[in-house]
């Protein structure tokens, strides 16, 4: 009996891809804290991974308003943005929140001034996924192809398997940057008080180091003592006050 196996050999070998595009994806963006680099970084390993994508972009907004737009290449920038209005591909998947195809670009209706200005960039298909990335800021990665008919159904499940995991990577990245500002103001708030403050100026004295790095010394003697890091600066200071005493 013969058993025809291509087709199952064909959608293994998608789901690979897929798992390995959300494997590269995963690493790339895994330590970034910029909100900016962090959408760079995804073009572009979406574009050099994904076969049968030429281009990819994104668009992101925060309230009604651009929150950060990124394109695997230079030429394309203008395609992710709002120059456009609401007539993008981008717009509609983010407006109904539903994955939008268009595989042949040639006779496109649905959004004349952006599909004019994309063919004459070489574009002849995209697919936009609408991207949840957290309570604020919402996206559309737009996936485009170099002819007509190339993007397939594997394609579009690519497309959302890639919205879903990014829109985690994303909020990972946003919730990093905002304990990094967090942290930044709790250090500016410890270098005004007045007792660390001093400590962090005797560091900095004797080892030459930025008020960062001194402040990290503290932290470090204060956890390897266990005790509060204002106890640790009140005995450095005292220790330093005896000794130009004496």
């Amino acid at each position: 009996m013969n058993l025809d196996t291509r087709e199952p050999v064909t959608h293994t070998l998608g789901v690979l891809e897929a798992a390995a595009l959300l494997r590269e994806l995963t690493a790339g963006l895994i330590a970034l804290t910029d909100f900016d680099e962090a959408l760079l970084a995804l073009v572009r390993v979406t574009r050099d991974a994904v076969a049968g994508v030429r281009w990819c972009g994104f668009t992101a907004l925060r309230a009604g308003e651009p929150a950060g737009v990124a394109a695997s290449d230079e030429g394309l920038a203008g395609l992710d943005d709002l120059r456009h209005g609401p007539d993008t591909p981008a717009m509609s998947a983010i407006h109904r929140r539903e994955m939008i195809l268009a595989a042949d670009l040639t006779g496109e209706p649905r959004w004349p001034a952006w599909t004019a200005h994309a063919r004459d960039l070489g574009v002849r298909g995209v697919i936009s996924a609408p991207v949840d990335i957290d309570d604020h800021v919402i996206g559309a990665i737009n996936l485009y192809a170099a002819a007509p008919d190339l993007l397939t159904p594997q394609h579009q499940l690519t497309a959302m398997l890639l919205a879903e995991h990014s829109g985690l990577l994303l909020a990972a990245v946003r919730d990093r940057n905002r304990q990094l500002t967090l942290a930044g103001e709790r250090d500016t708030s410890l270098l005004n008080d007045g007792v660390v403050g001093q400590a962090v100026g005797v560091i900095m004295t004797q080892r030459g180091c930025p008020p960062a790095e001194a402040l990290d010394v503290l932290r470090t003697a204060a956890a390897s003592l266990d005790i509060p890091l204002r106890e640790v600066a009140e005995r450095l200071v005292r220790t330093v006050s005896r000794q130009r005493d004496n």
